[in-house]
């Protein structure tokens, strides 16, 4: 359980470097704050649903964590870690829609179903970005994955995947241009209703879902372990510490419109990585 361990102190690291960038309070004083706000609850909520969604985004989190590896090993060493991992997005995309119905409030089921809208965009570019480097490896498996990069790394030989893999673990997230579910056009969106301590886990899990995006990274596109002096886990460490300042980082951009973004994804993204992982599969056949 030690990768969910330090992937938990990668998004407490996230949530303090974006207090950091926002000029906001840090992230235990922000925790305090919700856990003393008062319970609210609006007419007819489904108290029950509201909940299990909030809980289950940072569960899906810590169950994705399970198949990342930090220098070749893994808590969960299944062969089927990239199917497994994009699993668990499923499951996020449940726990947001189930915060946004429960709530029983307009401006958070628009933002449920932003949510839903922004998976079905952005989850086809995101799952053939994932095949491409497991169409590389002849393997799901993410240590695979990681090993058989050898000195060149995916992500220099596959730009064009590995950019979509980015664009889309912001999107998993619903982080910075992708931020429309829990938009200021729509009150806070998905998390409106949210009381104190249900917002801080439902927070806890977005920040989650980016340390775990980063930290897949580093198998997939950016040689695992691999380099020199350090031992491989510092390496994945130090790698996923590196994406993911670059993804909160993203988090200061402004938020794309839902319909833009859609169009984009399916007339840009999807031809452009489909023609990448062409590209890779004549190259590995060859």
């Amino acid at each position: 359980m030690l990768e969910v361990l330090v992937l938990g102190a990668l998004a407490v690291a996230a949530a303090s470097l974006d207090a950091a960038l926002a000029g906001g309070p840090g992230p235990f004083r922000e925790a305090a704050r919700l856990l003393a706000m008062e319970r609210r609850v609006t007419p007819r909520a489904d108290r029950a649903l509201t909940r299990i969604g909030a809980i289950a985004l940072p569960v899906a989190a810590a169950l994705a964590a399970l198949v990342v590896p930090f220098g070749g090993h893994a808590a969960l060493g299944g062969r089927v870690g990239v199917v497994w991992f994009n699993a668990m997005e499923v499951v996020a995309w449940g726990a947001v829609w189930l915060v946004g119905w429960g709530a029983n409030s307009a401006y958070a089921l628009v933002g449920g179903y932003r949510f839903v809208a922004q998976g079905l965009a952005y989850e086809l570019p995101h799952m053939f970005a994932l095949m491409t480097a497991a169409v590389a490896a002849h393997s799901l498996d993410l240590r695979v994955i990681g090993a058989a990069q050898g000195g060149l790394w995916f992500g220099v030989w596959m730009p064009v995947a590995f950019a979509v893999y980015l664009l889309s673990a912001l999107a998993m997230a619903f982080w910075g241009p992708f931020g429309a579910p829990l938009g200021a056009d729509i009150a806070g969106g998905a998390a409106l209703e949210l009381p104190g301590p249900d917002r801080l886990v439902f927070l806890a899990g977005r920040y989650g879902l980016l340390a775990v995006a980063s930290a897949v990274a580093v198998p997939l596109f950016l040689g695992g372990g691999d380099g020199p002096l350090l031992p491989p886990w510092l390496w994945s460490a130090v790698k996923a510490s590196a994406v993911l300042a670059l993804l909160v980082w993203a988090g200061r951009r402004p938020v794309l419109r839902m319909d833009r973004f859609v169009q984009a994804a399916w007339i840009v993204l999807i031809p452009a990585v489909l023609l990448q992982m062409l590209v890779v599969a004549i190259v590995v056949v060859d």
